[in-house]
């Protein structure tokens, strides 16, 4: 799938090399390169049994092989979280030349299944597929500069139909210290393992389904984490003026977009997703307090920016956003800045079409969360690869400028 020169391939093996210093094991570093090699390369199936298939080549051997594969990925104890580190800091070395890190983006994505087997496994509601489905879920943590996005990090949620069911939580090998966790909370983690191992995070961007929760956008705050989150249209704020208005001056965000857009407060913006297309709305900003964050006396409440997004020819706003980036931020920046989220589904595409992420077919939590690494760790050499090929010159230039506009 990823044809590399035999310059590339060199690079490729010496990246394996650095993340078979991390596995400490010959055959987990022996096991790890095949699994590699298998999502890197050819083939539409990318689970265990076919990827031995291929690299063995011989139908006498693929049984051995195969059973190597699931032992590394279901039983081997290696460390996910040095080994995802690595590859993050192996593609932020490329990835960062021409621009820095930005922003970060919390998101979710499902893996449908068949069965109820699989760990995590559930009816539950998708963005993948827009429904309630039987899948797992997975959230994710992924870095963004101006022209890139780079998947770091992955939890599986479990529901407590798992955590709290003993037989299933035996059967899929869910390690004791592990409990049931809001998908919140497995966020949360993903950004404080992040913000521990030095990585860059920027401004925190995430969906109404985590921006509604007054408890998640203070616990970015006490990460000393800045943020630009969704939050439902039917969110309570008071207005900044001077003073809060108090005493009823409370306002949903529905009622509000409709007094900014009387008062001509809109103004268009032109930006891309990472489609061929490109996508506009009419944006406003506006300065408030939330009201539902009740932690806080309303004296000690910090006033954040309200962003508001709302799409031609539609009736009502699109999405609502609270923003705790600084006083002097430009609607400009704002938009930039947080728009950057929607790239999030284009890396999901390519993490399940070119790489797998969704084809694991092992039932256990630890092989799940290994599984995810290898896919991590390609991913992350295939964007290094990408800079160190095609390295974007500086935006200001005459070229920048050019590329931009025929891209």
């Amino acid at each position: 799938m990823y044809a590399l020169t035999d310059a590339g391939e060199a690079r490729l093996q010496s990246y394996l090399d650095d993340v078979g210093a991390v596995l400490g094991d010959k055959r987990r570093k022996a096991s790890f390169a095949t699994y590699a090699l298998g999502l890197l390369g050819e083939g539409e199936r990318k689970s265990a049994e076919p990827i031995a298939a291929r690299a063995v080549g011989d139908a006498a051997l693929v049984e051995a092989a195969h059973q190597r594969l699931l032992h590394f990925l279901a039983r081997s104890k290696w460390d996910d979280r040095a080994v995802r580190r690595l590859s993050a800091r192996y593609a932020l070395k490329f990835m960062t030349r021409e621009h820095p890190v930005e922003a970060c983006v919390i998101d979710d994505t499902g893996f449908l299944k068949q069965g109820s087997h699989s760990v995590g496994v559930q009816r539950q509601y998708t963005g993948s597929a827009g429904k309630v489905a039987n899948c797992q879920v997975g959230v994710s943590l992924s870095l963004v500069t101006r022209d890139d996005h780079l998947p770091i990090d992955f939890e599986l949620y479990l529901p407590t139909s798992w955590t709290e069911d003993e037989a299933r939580r035996q059967t899929a090998r869910i390690p004791q210290d592990v409990v049931f966790k809001t998908k919140l909370e497995l966020a949360l983690d993903m950004l404080s393992r992040a913000k521990q191992d030095g990585l860059p995070l920027g401004v925190v961007l995430a969906d109404s389904g985590y921006g509604n929760s007054s408890d998640f956008r203070l616990a970015l705050h006490q990460l000393g984490l800045p943020y630009s989150v969704g939050v439902a249209a039917g969110s309570k704020v008071y207005e900044v003026h001077e003073v809060v208005n108090r005493g009823g001056g409370a306002i949903d965000l529905r009622s509000l977009a409709t007094k900014l857009d009387k008062k001509g407060k809109f103004q268009r913006f032109t930006w891309r997703t990472g489609s061929r297309s490109a996508l506009s709305a009419r944006f406003a900003m506006r300065r408030v307090m939330p009201c539902a964050e009740t932690q806080l006396e309303l004296d000690e409440r910090s006033a954040i920016w309200l962003l508001i997004e709302w799409r031609e020819g539609e009736a009502d706003p699109a999405n609502y956003y609270f923003s705790s980036l600084p006083a002097d931020t430009t609607l400009e920046g704002l938009v930039r800045i947080t728009t950057q989220r929607w790239r999030t589904e284009r890396a999901y595409e390519d993490l399940k079409g070119e790489l797998g992420l969704d084809h694991f077919e092992g039932r256990s939590f630890v092989g799940w969360h290994h599984h995810i690494s290898v896919v991590l760790c390609c991913f992350a050499f295939a964007v290094a690869e990408r800079h160190r090929i095609f390295p974007l010159p500086p935006r200001s230039s005459p070229r920048a400028r050019s590329l931009r506009g025929a891209a």
